[in-house]
């Protein structure tokens, strides 16, 4: 059974339900209010007989007979009349008020109502001078009977019509409620792993069919982003792998087939040995690049920015000795001043490539500058070396893009590629400023922790 016909059955069966339980109080009431007037009447009718005949001398049995004969208000109407000790004073019409029923129905309080046989009775004790006088009168209430006869008529087939009239209006709703689920199921079925760009409708963005597109888009999104990820991984590996290798087996096959003195084997082996670690150095930043991309939930902590920046400062010097790597930093009262939220080890990996890149590219002094605000820590990486032609700037984040001017400096084009999605993680906001042989200025923008 579809979703369609579910809602379709559940809404008619919630409709029966409640017409069902609406035509019970109606019914329920009806019949209590009607059993009430006829009681009222009755008992009235109980208090005029008491009244006439005991308190009024005018007015004896026979009189009183003949009034009643020529007064019957109710069908079958019977009514009698006893002193204290259940003696018959006064009856008429007597069938059911047999003297066992009168002694069992008179009880303490002044009104009692009963029921025999379908017919509704009451009991009135009447007090005058100082003595008890019992008052009964029974009788069909004829009308009670007619017009509930008729309203559940009208309760019955007013049931009947509005359950057909809800089962074609929960069609419909289930039809319209539906439609936005079916659209969706259309839409999800012509999205596949070439047009994973697509996106569904999100409608007005609150109702809970809204969400689901979104939370759908969002998938969507995540899948695309791996997709990517893993094609750009596949061609960046097979393009940049493949030379080395090639290279490496050639020279081993060069190597194999020819005879050597033992310092010629050692250059060769040497320069294998180099072109591993060249290697080697490439499928670190690959597998680091798609780690990142596939990480996009970090475990972040609060971490001191200059300590990170120095860490990597330490390193790069390592490598590059007897470099000048001057920080500029004027520290704050408060070491808290200097804190953001971020993963320390992933940042590191960031300055430690652009403190590379700056030391790689140039020959003389490498800047490393802080700004400190309220809000804000700005550091600027700033070299002298050889720049970025201004009309690759724009490129240079892309994976293995590197520029034009920097041929025969070694490198894969990774590094920077490393530190813009380390930033893009962090919310660091990165601007780059170059000029062609006068150097290269990288700005980050961090937010500060606030304390």
């Amino acid at each position: 059974m579809d979703i369609k016909t579910k809602l379709s059955v559940q809404f008619t069966m919630i409709s029966a339900v409640i017409l069902l339980f609406f035509s019970a109080l109606v019914y329920y009431f009806s019949y209590t209010s009607q059993l009430n007037k006829f009681r009222v009447n009755l008992m009235e009718k109980a208090e005029n007989t008491a009244i006439l005949l005991i308190n009024v001398t005018e007015v004896d049995s026979t009189l009183l007979k003949k009034i009643h004969q020529s007064t019957i208000s109710w069908v079958e109407e019977e009514i009698a009349l006893t002193d204290s000790a259940f003696n018959l004073i006064y009856s008429n019409n007597i069938k059911y008020l047999s003297d066992r029923i009168m002694r069992m129905n008179a009880d303490k309080p002044v009104v009692k109502f009963f029921s025999l046989s379908e017919k509704d009775g009451v009991c009135f004790k009447h007090h005058f001078n100082n003595r008890t006088y019992y008052v009964f009168v029974m009788a069909f209430d004829n009308s009670r009977i007619e017009n509930l006869t008729e309203l559940r008529k009208i309760l019955l087939w007013s049931i009947i019509f509005s359950i057909w009239f809800s089962v074609l209006l929960s069609y419909l709703f289930s039809m319209r409620a539906i439609r936005p689920i079916s659209r969706i199921i259309k839409d999800v079925k012509e999205i596949n792993s070439l047009k994973l760009s697509s996106r569904l409708n999100e409608g007005n963005r609150k109702d809970e069919i809204a969400q689901l597109a979104i939370t759908f888009n969002e998938m969507l999104s995540n899948l695309e982003i791996a997709f990517r990820n893993q094609e750009e991984f596949i061609s960046f590996a097979s393009h940049e792998l493949r030379t080395p290798l090639t290279v490496m087996i050639s020279e081993s096959d060069y190597l194999l087939n020819h005879k050597w003195t033992t310092e010629e084997y050692v250059g060769h082996l040497s320069e294998l040995v180099s072109d591993l670690k060249k290697l080697n150095a490439l499928l670190n930043s690959l597998l680091e690049l798609a780690q990142i991309n596939r990480d996009k939930s970090l475990p972040f902590s609060d971490i001191r920015i200059d300590e990170i920046v120095f860490n990597a400062i330490q390193q790069v010097k390592g490598k590059y000795q007897g470099r000048k790597i001057i920080p500029v930093i004027q520290y704050p009262e408060s070491g808290n001043d200097l804190l953001v939220s971020g993963n320390g080890g992933l940042l590191e990996i960031a300055f430690h490539n652009l403190l590379d890149n700056a030391c790689k590219f140039s020959d003389k002094e490498v800047r490393v500058e802080f700004s400190i605000t309220d809000s804000t820590i700005k550091i600027v990486i700033s070299d002298q070396g050889i720049g970025i032609p201004s009309d690759e700037i724009e490129s240079i984040y892309r994976p293995f893009k590197r520029a034009s001017n920097v041929k025969y400096i070694g490198g894969f084009g990774v590094g920077l590629s490393l530190v813009a999605k380390i930033m893009e993680l962090h919310g660091v906001v990165i601007k780059v400023y170059s000029e062609e042989n006068a150097g290269t200025q990288f700005e980050l923008l961090f937010t500060r922790v606030s304390r």
